[in-house]
């Protein structure tokens, strides 16, 4: 009688605790960088999290929305950041799936007078978890 099966569950259950572990990364980069450094406008912050390359899409207000990440910090180290500014901030983490060495987030941010549904595309490189690719839609209240 073989026992063939017991390798596959051994290996399913070490897939399953590296997606884990990678999502808890995952999770640690949006609570300790990504909130915070939207929040208080730190693009030296941000820039850690960010692919050099990363590229912006999505819609603000109904209309088109597309940057490079140096575009997007310029308007991030350009504005009254949401700190300062005394509106409302919230940022909440719904979903994280992890596929090998890429994984993709989904999360709410409220901020100024903006509800934001965002996609953040990951890419694990030399060991951490960057940001590839932002979508970002404003859905309003």
């Amino acid at each position: 009688m073989s026992c063939w099966w017991w390798g596959i569950r051994a290996q399913n259950k070490t897939i399953m605790e590296t997606q884990q572990q990678d999502s808890v990364a995952i999770s640690r980069v949006l609570e300790n960088e990504y909130f915070p450094g939207i929040y208080v406008g730190d693009v030296v912050k941000l820039r850690k999290i960010y692919h050099p390359g990363t590229l912006l899409f999505g819609d603000v207000k109904g209309q088109p929305y597309a940057k490079t990440l140096d575009q997007y910090l310029d308007g991030v180290e350009h504005r009254q950041s949401v700190k300062d500014s005394g509106k409302p901030f919230k940022g909440e983490i719904l979903d994280i799936r992890v596929v090998n060495s890429i994984a993709v987030a989904e999360v709410r941010v409220k901020m100024y007078d903006f509800n934001y549904r965002e996609f953040l595309s990951f890419h694990k490189l030399d060991g951490k978890w960057l940001i590839v690719n932002k979508m970002i839609s404003d859905i309003g209240e």
